[in-house]
């Protein structure tokens, strides 16, 4: 029997939020960013305001700004062909840091507590 690797469901990295929708805003993901798991640390495109896509470790040509981790997507999304309109976690919110995926660039642990701080920064706290 093969064996079967399950994804992060969406929203289920999510321990707790503010009230009522105050957590949640509207983004882009834009075409060409690929497959992108609910529970991913995002950051903020500099040259396109209101586009994110999974935060590295440093800055990279071409994302500019999204080197710094500003929310988590809040479901998963292919924006390998076209943008995607996606909802993120933003701020005021509670996540489970075992369930959040991060970047292939951020790939040790003194790498995560890097992004843990930037979110932790906007009111997203990672236990």
């Amino acid at each position: 029997m093969e064996a079967v690797t399950m994804q992060t469901r969406n929203l289920s990295f999510l321990l707790s939020e503010g009230p009522g929708r105050i957590s949640r805003a509207q983004a882009i993901i834009p075409a060409g960013t690929g497959v992108v798991a609910a529970g991913t640390a995002i950051g903020e495109l500099t040259a396109a305001k209101g586009s994110f896509v999974p935060s590295p470790d440093a800055e990279v040509a071409g994302i500019e700004g999204a080197e710094v981790a500003t929310a988590i997507l809040a479901y998963g999304v292919d924006a390998t062909d076209e943008d995607v309109e996606v909802l993120i976690i933003d701020r005021l919110a509670e996540a489970k840091l075992p369930m959040l995926t991060f970047h292939a660039s951020v790939d040790d642990e003194t790498k995560i507590a890097a992004k843990v701080a930037q979110l932790d920064a906007v009111d997203i706290r990672a236990r």
